[in-house]
């Protein structure tokens, strides 16, 4: 994710940011709750449309929170989501995880979520996290893992999902499988009491199905996935279309349920 954008996948295409606006700290960061306490100052990395910032926020209040993120237009929305939310300490940066533009020891909590699987450099940007973070403060890390996603009905369409999704994220010298690699990539940044963990999302509902399979079914035919795939040689567009309606086909099985782990990581940085 640097201020180019250019090793972001995904692109912000509108299935990708509808994704991304179901987030919040419930699902998406619980493993930080316990260490949020009213007063502290957070960064968050990589906020897109700022569902997770302006809940981080909420429970900070009256300490400040940051997002940052190299889009514009998604920053523009994670500013709507704010001022839909009522929530007044909070602000939105454009801002490139490997120059944060702040100074060393700024921030209690620095969290990232779906950050460093985007990164050539993960090790680099979850270094420069560390720089922006006090010693006595407490980075927040939580990436997907793309490898041990699983679902049901068995669908050999959807293997090829994700194959064509780690291949093109492979490509882009990204890293799609990050979840496993946290604990590594703390531990080589030089973080400290490093605590490693992992939590899942699962669709299994009517709603969430519909939501979930919709959402990558629009996603494989209308982003930056779907330019990239078929530029890159890693599938063509009517392989996409398959990959497609496999999604709409388990979208509205009655049976359908998918889940996909995420790897989680609470470290300190060295002080």
């Amino acid at each position: 994710m640097s201020a180019s954008d250019e090793v972001y996948s995904q692109g912000h295409a509108e299935s990708v940011v509808r994704s991304q606006h179901w987030r919040r700290v419930d699902n998406s960061a619980a493993y930080l709750v316990e260490r949020l306490q009213p007063g502290q100052t957070v960064l968050d990395v990589g906020c897109g449309p700022g569902t997770i910032t302006v809940d981080l926020a909420g429970r900070v209040a009256p300490g400040r929170v940051v997002g940052v993120d190299p889009g514009e237009p998604v920053l523009a929305q994670a500013r709507k989501t704010a001022t839909t939310e009522r929530v007044d300490n909070v602000e939105f940066r454009r801002g490139d995880v490997h120059e944060l533009d702040f100074d060393d020891d700024t921030f209690d909590v620095v969290h990232a979520h779906q950050v460093l699987l985007h990164l050539t450099d993960p090790v680099g940007g979850l270094r420069e996290m560390l720089r922006v973070a006090r010693p006595d403060g407490v980075i927040a890390i939580r990436d997907t893992d793309y490898a041990g996603a699983f679902w049901w009905p068995a669908d050999d369409r959807l293997e090829r999902w994700r194959e064509v999704y780690r291949s093109v994220a492979r490509a882009n010298g990204t890293e799609p499988d990050a979840g496993r690699r946290l604990l590594a990539w703390a531990r080589a940044a030089g973080a400290v009491e490093v605590t490693p963990n992992a939590s899942i999302w699962c669709h299994a509902t009517p709603e969430e199905r519909a939501w979930w399979g919709d959402m990558w079914a629009d996603r494989m035919l209308g982003s930056r996935i779907t330019e990239q795939a078929v530029a890159g040689g890693h599938a063509t567009y009517e392989e996409l279309a398959t990959i497609s309606a496999a999604w709409s086909e388990w979208a509205r099985h009655p049976d359908g349920w998918f889940a996909i782990p995420h790897g989680e990581v609470l470290c300190r940085a060295p002080g």
